[in-house]
């Protein structure tokens, strides 16, 4: 391509509290519309807002996770437009002095694909708290307002344009969201509408150091969805430069379902907004010591606990990325990995049978049965040659429905591998005498049908033998 791609992201996360921003009324998903509101959310007049303390100190917790600077003099603004979903026609927010700016966050690893990102650090512009506005309801020709969002508070995080293609843009996204997660500031659930953004895309000739006309991309609903739009969009700008047509500032929205963005409106400028200091609310600020406590009970990162995996545990890239995409998952894994003296075979289990029975039966990990000193001790009875592997996975799905240890498991229902060498002698002669057509072609020189063989002596043993006595007595009857 001769063009560079340049991208900087917007991403709105709803912050976990137990009230909105700047009222009492439940910070909750699910209830009925219209049945979380109050004066003051509403914005009738008259009403003053209070701001939410936990929300502000969950946004400098992000400041500092990110690198960020944070500022000790603070303020909030009111940004006026109209809009249905705005019942005061102004949104309380951060304008000229945000809480956090100046900050990173370094991007690598593995990428959308599968295959490795080159590291490189994307620059964050600021971070503020705001509220959320309603959330419009369109059914056909009418339309509705649930004004239970309105209030929650919101942190808004922006990037500077560093990333340069769709594998950037994701990676981006998902180290965003994994701080959030850990930090315990949001849950991120983009189905809920806690994580949304919104991404701006600008094409320039290479070399060119003036950027080329943004254009803003909204209504993605999943990291892959953000993906397959950014890379769309490229395809798009790039065809109507290479036409010598004039790209205007715009933005745009993503139909997943079709593959294509559609023209939404044309981008007002932030002046637009008509920026000034709520009256109704205090400076806000904070003195070194608080800003020095809040960064003492900073949790652990998943780039720092993705570095402790492949040191301690011997784990591979990819394993310590799968299990530490999810906060819950990866502290799991970590009891797990402590109570066994085989972590990589815990990763194993955890990245296999764990997620998939979580899965298939879409429980939460935290309603679990089985507990990560359980599955140390499945994994320690393979190891001893108690059961083989096999059986194992046999006995996974009972633990994990009843919440029973494996141990308890295989004396109840008499599991235990098979070693004795005269009993797997009788169980191979048994297997040998009833399959002569593969003994002849093994003895022909068809090594392939011993595995064969050994799943038919599994078969008489009811998946009991010890697989490695089981091939050397086979070897040792048909040669």
């Amino acid at each position: 391509m001769k063009y560079e791609v340049v991208i900087g992201i917007e991403i709105h996360v709803q912050v976990r509290t137990k009230s909105k921003m700047f009222c009492s009324c439940a910070n909750q998903y699910g209830a009925k519309p219209n049945t979380l509101i109050c004066p003051v959310c509403m914005g009738y007049p008259g009403t003053l807002p209070v701001p939410n303390r936990t929300a502000i100190q969950k946004a400098v917790r992000a400041g500092l996770l990110t690198d960020c600077e944070i500022a000790k003099f603070s303020k909030f603004d009111r940004k006026s437009y109209f809009y249905p979903d705005l019942v005061k026609n102004y949104q309380i927010s951060q304008y000229d002095l945000p809480f956090c700016k100046n900050g990173k966050l370094k991007i690598g690893g593995i990428g959308f694909s599968g295959n490795p990102l080159p590291e490189k650090i994307v620059g964050i512009t600021r971070i503020h708290l705001e509220e959320d506005p309603a959330k419009l309801n369109h059914m056909g020709a009418s339309s509705g307002a649930d004004y239970n969002r309105s209030g929650v508070p919101l942190l808004e995080v922006v990037s500077e344009p560093d990333m340069r293609n769709a594998d950037e843009a994701y990676a981006y996204l998902a180290g965003i969201k994994e701080i959030m997660q850990y930090g315990e500031i949001s849950d991120c659930d983009m189905e809920k509408g806690q994580m949304r953004c919104d991404v701006n895309i600008s094409l320039r000739p290479i070399g060119q150091k003036e950027f080329g006309t943004k254009i803003e991309l909204k209504n993605m609903n999943s990291f892959r969805a953000a993906h397959r739009a950014v890379e769309y969009e490229i395809e798009r700008q790039a065809e109507l430069l290479d036409r010598g047509e004039t790209l205007r500032q715009e933005t745009r929205g993503w139909n997943d379902d079709s593959g294509e963005s559609y023209l939404m409106r044309t981008k007002e400028e932030a002046h637009d907004y008509r920026y000034f200091p709520d009256p109704d609310l205090m400076p806000v600020i904070f003195t070194d010591e608080e800003i020095e406590e809040l960064r003492a009970n900073l949790p652990e990162l998943p780039s720092a606990m993705r570095e402790r995996f492949l040191r301690d545990y011997a784990l591979t890239e990819y394993d310590a990325e799968v299990i530490t995409q999810d906060r819950a998952l990866a502290a799991w894994f970590d009891r797990a990995a402590k109570a066994s003296k085989y972590p990589k075979l815990v990763a194993n289990w955890v990245g296999g049978e764990l997620l998939r029975l979580l899965g298939e039966t879409k429980c939460p990990l935290d309603e679990c049965r089985v507990t990560p000193e359980n599955l140390a001790e499945l994994i320690e009875l393979i190891e001893q040659k108690t059961i083989n592997g096999k059986i194992a996975k046999e006995i996974f799905p009972e633990m994990f429905n009843t919440g029973e240890k494996a141990a308890k498991i295989v004396k109840d229902k008499g599991l235990v591998q098979v070693s004795d060498s005269g009993a797997i002698t009788e169980v191979v002669t048994q297997a040998i005498a009833q399959n002569p057509t593969q003994v002849e072609q093994y003895k022909s020189g068809n090594e392939k049908v011993l595995q064969f063989l050994v799943g038919q002596v599994m078969k008489l043993s009811k998946g009991k033998a010890n697989p490695q006595l089981v091939i050397v007595e086979l070897k040792k009857q048909l040669n």
